[in-house]
């Protein structure tokens, strides 16, 4: 079941990747961007609204860019490794 689900060229980070974003995102991710933090993927399903998946500079810590621009170092999602 690790298999590539993904298919045809869609990018885990888009290059338009602030497209995603509402404005408190981005204020939020340029503010943790300073200290290394990083779009780790865009997880995009349909008829749903996109999640915006973040990582520490270690790549040790995931976390979620919460629609009001917190960052959730707990997300209830299941990532893939």
């Amino acid at each position: 079941m690790d298999e590539e689900r993904r298919t045809g060229e869609i990018k885990p980070v888009p290059d338009n990747q602030l497209e995603f974003m509402n404005n408190d995102q981005i204020a939020a991710f340029r503010a943790v961007e300073r200290f290394g933090w990083y779009i780790k993927f865009i997880r995009r399903p349909l008829f749903q609204r996109p999640v915006c998946v973040l990582s520490n500079p270690d790549n040790t810590i995931l976390a979620i860019l919460e629609d009001d621009g917190t960052i959730n170092e707990s997300p209830d999602i299941v990532i893939r490794d």
